[in-house]
């Protein structure tokens, strides 16, 4: 533990999360978000999937997220394609 004016941080818990958000096509409905959220959620140090089906929009968080191959890999083994 580190002590910092008052504070009392503990380095060895603090872990840094990305975030990155993705567009995906194709995407309509709830049964769409359902499969690309559980397909990228698979992908190692992926701990949440938020699905925005309306904007076609993806975000991702994790410890260290996966890089361009392995998300589109996942969005295209749910059954959609990574726009741009």
């Amino acid at each position: 533990m580190v002590s910092s004016g008052g504070r009392v941080r503990c380095p060895d818990r603090i872990a840094a999360v990305e975030k990155r958000s993705i567009v995906v096509a194709g995407m309509s409905c709830e049964h769409c978000a359902t499969a690309v959220r559980a397909e990228i959620g698979k992908l190692p140090g992926v701990s949440e999937v938020v699905v925005d089906v309306a904007a076609g929009r993806v975000r991702i968080s994790g410890e260290e997220l996966p890089g361009d191959a392995a998300l589109r890999e996942a969005v295209e083994e749910a059954g959609y394609q990574l726009a741009g």
